[in-house]
Order: C-alpha cells, then structure tokens, then sequence
C-alpha cells in the first residue's frame, strides 16, 4: 500500500526521526524481510524459456517488460515513465546479418577463406545495407589509445583511410612487470572495446579487428562468439556514417598470431613493443582483408521500465536502484540443443533484486527521499538504455543521490563480504563498507579490476553524467570454502555459462548469500534515502568536476 504524500504529523514524526538517525546501524527490513522465495521466483520466470533470453525488441522483451510492470504495481509503487505510464521508451537502431558473410585474408601469395564466428567476428554500425571491402591493408596500431593526458599515442598521425585497424585489447600495463601509464592491470577506459571502436573511427580507419585473448579481455571467445553473432543496436545518432567504422570486429589470437608471423612479424614480440609510448604503427606485411556482407536495418523501440516511490519530506532528492533486464535471447544451440541465453545470474538475479527492494520499501515507512526503481534495457548492446536514460532523464540528474546499480549475484550461498565493481573513487564505496559492517560482514574492493568491469556496467552512464554511482555484486569470501571456492565458482562461470544457455537457473540454488547481499543494499539505500548525504566522488575521480558544476542545485534543495 502507498501512503499519500500528505503524511499525518505523527507519521511525518516517525519519518523525520528515522531521517535524522540516518543509517548508523542495522535496521529491520519491513515487509517480512527479503525473501529468497521472492528472489528465486522472478529469476526463475524471468530466466525460463518462455522469456526467450530477455532479448531487445522481441517477443521475450513484451513479457519482460509486463511482467516487471505487473511487479511493480503489486508492490505499490507509481509509475514514474513516460507520459505517466512505466515505461520509458528507448528508440535504437538494429543491424544484423542478412545471409552469409564471407570473408578472406591475402598475404604473402596465400590466399585464406576466414569463417565468421570461428576466425573472427564481424559487425557493422554504419548506416549501410552492404558491406562490401575489397583487399584492403592491415596496420598494426598497438592498443588503439590516443591519450594525451597520459602522454600516449598510439597512432603517430598514421593514415587509416581506406586501413584496417588491428589493435590489442587491454590496456599497454595489463602484461608489463611494473604499472605504467595506464594504472597497471586495473583496467582505464581505454582498455575496453567500445572504446577502441570509437577511436578507430576517430582516426578515420574504415574498419578495426581487436585481437582476442581470454586473460585480457576478462571472458573467452565463446562469449565474444555468442554476444558478435547477435544483431547489433545503437541510438539514433545523425553523424553514425562518421561515428562508426564500416568495419568492426574481433579476430582469434590463433589468427592473429599466424597473420603477423606470415607478415614477418612475431606476435609476441609485437606487443611487447606495443606496451612503450614510443610505439609507432606497424603495416602487417601486404595482408590484405576482403569482406563481404548484406545488412538488415530497422528502428526499434525497447523500454526501460520506471516505478517511484515518492519521498515524504524531500520529493525532489532521488536515490536509483537500478539493473539491467535484458539478455541475449536465442543463438546457437549449446551441447545439448539448449539455444536460450537465459540470462538468470546476468542478470534476472540484478532485476529481482530491484523487484524485492520495491517491495520491502513500498511496505515500510515513506523515506524522506524519494526512491526511483529502474529496469533497464540494452546494457548487453553497450550500456543504451541507460545511456539513454542519463540523456534523457525522468528526475533531475542534478538532485539525484545516488545510483545504486546491482549485476549478478552469486547463487552459491554465504559469503564474509560484498564487493562493487571497479575503483570508482566515491564515497559509497565507503558506505558499502559502513552498512556491510553493521551486519557483521565487510566490504572486498573488486577481487579483478583487470577485467574492467567499471566500465561495464550501467552504473557507468549515470557516472558519466557526474551522478555518484557504483554497482554492487557478490563477494568471493565463501562461508564454506573461502576465497578460493569463492573464485573458482567464479571463474567456472565466466569460462562456461557467461552469455551462454547454462547461466539457467536451478531449484539448488542456494539463495541465503543473496538475501544477505540485497539486504545489505537495502540498508545502503536507506541509509541515503533517510538522511540529507550526498555522496561525492573522491580526489582523483574523473567525475569529480562533472558533479561540481551542480553543487550549487543542491544545496538549494536543503530544506
């Protein structure tokens, strides 16, 4: 049930004093408390195969979006979306493959047939329905960074027009003994794949192959397989012809290794050479690529889907829980025929924990702030729903806390600690680690901040945007076998089930972990929510300027 705004004094009382206690210590969670019943039902509907992977713009994604609008309602919360409904409607672009792809490499006299999804994988986001190369040459131009800030430039003004672009994915530090440039193996920005295509593009190149390697990249080529060989989206942007490659894509380290040596090159050699700021770009021999390939394009409409609670004494102040819905919907089918994406731990396990903590608040005392619940679409297609969302926001991003954005968590029981992906320089970490203690546990920084995982997830829109933000997921810390149980459950699931048809769920799951880690995120939540905080980003955080710029909306808002 949802109280009015208009509170009884006595209930306005109740508030202001939770609101001045703040969070200092563990409260009871209302409603009965989280419930692994709760938690275990909406992954297993959402990751069953009526919901066809949680795909965008498919069938899976109408009963996805139903389905949440329904819970939400249930819980008593309002519809915050679009036109007062609970949607937000998030309009992309879609490319695919439309028939075969051939693709073939010439160097030194050989000519070689490249299978798409096996040699490499290819993709287009320019607005094309053809793409048709023709023996174009290959430079090497080592990570693909044009950094200036850190005194780094992969380039050295090489002509790309008319090039294909071979770069290493990573960042220059990820291999070397000492850190360097790029904050040793703790991934920058420039060490992801989004990036590195849009630098390609930048540099005029008309295509980019990132080389593939599992340490590295942080997941294997299955994943890169599975996720390459799904249609592709992009927002609507009106300079795309510019924006994007022709060509863009990923190449097997096996390929990548025998091309350089047939250039007369040695793989490894090469990207020793590719870690020092002096590097200079190297032509592969006289490998040329050609490609082939129509493309399918369509507009869709996909939606993030938005409920409020209203706060009772500062409306206009917004903490976000957030988690992203959707999946990779039907590939190709696994050992065992299974084509379904299910998508249970990434990330049915994130929405169902934003479904319980609707839940639980809307049955407890109205906060002092209000409370935005958010379901995501697209973060598999690089972060679009919620980067739309940043772009478009339905509360003020000025005003806004906190983002407190949940990915994956562990099915696996118990664990000592929580973690939060990433360093991300910002006191809610601090506040993580506060409430964790308050329920007996701790906070773990990220185990793997090699893998990048920062900048990999919805969390990182909003902090683009200057907004506090970080996103929280299981800790390695078992009760029952430590860390190293811990971690090897973790990396089985990255090698096996990562956006593959085993990341299903399973009546054996072991949820006690889960419903101690959104307990602890409901704690974080209204601690902020019932307090007049605002989290800042800390002293080395690029974000930190960005947030500045508002300061002043926000001590407006104090009452």
């Amino acid at each position: 049930m949802i109280w009015s705004v208009a509170l009884k004094p006595a209930l306005l009382l109740a508030v202001a004093i939770q609101f001045s206690a703040s969070a200092h210590a563990a409260q009871a969670v209302p409603g009965g408390g989280i419930s692994a019943a709760n938690l275990s039902r909406h992954v297993s509907t959402l990751a069953s195969d009526a919901f066809e992977g949680r795909a965008p713009a498919t069938p899976g994604e109408d009963r996805t979006i139903a389905y949440l609008q329904q819970q939400f309602a249930a819980s008593g919360l309002e519809p915050a979306g679009d036109n007062g409904g609970w949607t937000q409607a998030v309009p992309l672009l879609r490319a695919q493959m439309d028939g075969p792809v051939n693709a073939a490499l010439d160097i030194a006299g050989q000519h070689q047939v490249l299978v798409n999804g096996t040699d490499l994988v290819l993709q287009t986001l320019q607005p094309v329905s053809q793409v048709e190369i023709e023996q174009a040459p290959l430079v090497f131009v080592g990570y693909g960074i044009d950094a200036p800030e850190r005194g780094w430039d992969d380039f050295k003004q090489v002509d790309l027009k008319g090039r294909i672009a071979v770069v290493l994915v990573n960042d220059p530090d990820f291999e070397t003994a000492q850190p360097g440039s790029f904050d040793g193996r703790a991934v920058t920005y420039y060490g992801r794949w989004t990036y590195k295509y849009e630098e390609a593009a930048r540099q005029g190149a008309l295509g980019v192959l990132i080389v593939h390697e599992t340490a590295p990249a942080a997941y294997g080529w299955a994943t890169v397989k599975s996720s390459g060989l799904s249609p592709v989206f992009d927002i609507e942007r009106a300079d795309a012809a510019t924006y994007h490659t022709l060509l863009r894509g990923w190449m097997q380290r096996d390929l990548a290794v025998s091309l350089f040596k047939r250039a007369g090159l040695d793989f490894e050699t090469a990207k020793r050479q590719a870690q020092a700021a002096d590097f200079k770009p190297v032509p592969l021999g006289d490998a040329r690529l050609s490609v082939d390939f129509k493309v399918k394009r369509d507009r869709v409409v996909t939606r993030n889907v938005v409920g409020r609670l209203t706060g009772a004494l500062k409306p206009g102040e917004t903490v976000i829980y957030s988690a992203h819905w959707d999946a990779f919907g039907i590939g190709e089918p696994d050992a065992g025929g299974d084509r379904i994406r299910h998508g249970a731990i990434d990330n049915a396990t994130g929405v169902a924990t934003v479904l319980e903590l609707a839940r639980v608040f809307a049955a407890g005392p109205r906060p002092a702030r209000t409370l935005l619940f958010l379901a995501l679409t697209a973060e598999e297609k690089g972060l679009l729903g919620a980067n739309y969302f940043a772009a478009h926001p339905l509360v003020p991003l000025d005003t806004t806390v906190a983002v407190l954005n949940i990915e994956m968590l562990s099915p696996d029981g118990l664990t000592h600690d929580i973690a939060s992906w990433g360093k991300g320089k910002v006191s809610l970490e601090t506040e993580l680690q506060r409430v964790a203690q308050a329920r007996g546990r701790r906070y773990s920084p990220d185990p793997n901040l090699e893998a990048g995982f920062f900048y990999r997830a919805d969390h990182f829109a909003f902090a683009r945007a200057g907004v506090p933000a970080i996103t929280v997921g299981a800790g390695l810390d078992r009760v029952e076998g430590g860390v190293a149980a811990g971690r090897k459950l973790r990396e089985a699931y990255f090698a096996r089930c990562y956006h593959q048809p085993c990341d299903a769920w399973t009546a054996q799951w072991d949820l006690r972990g889960q419903v101690a880690d959104v307990t602890l995120l409901y704690d974080l939540g209204a601690g902020l929510a019932n307090s007049g905080q605002w989290p800042q980003w800390q002293e080395g955080s690029e974000f930190k300027a960005i947030r500045a710029e508002s300061d002043k909306s926000r001590v407006a808002s104090k009452p």
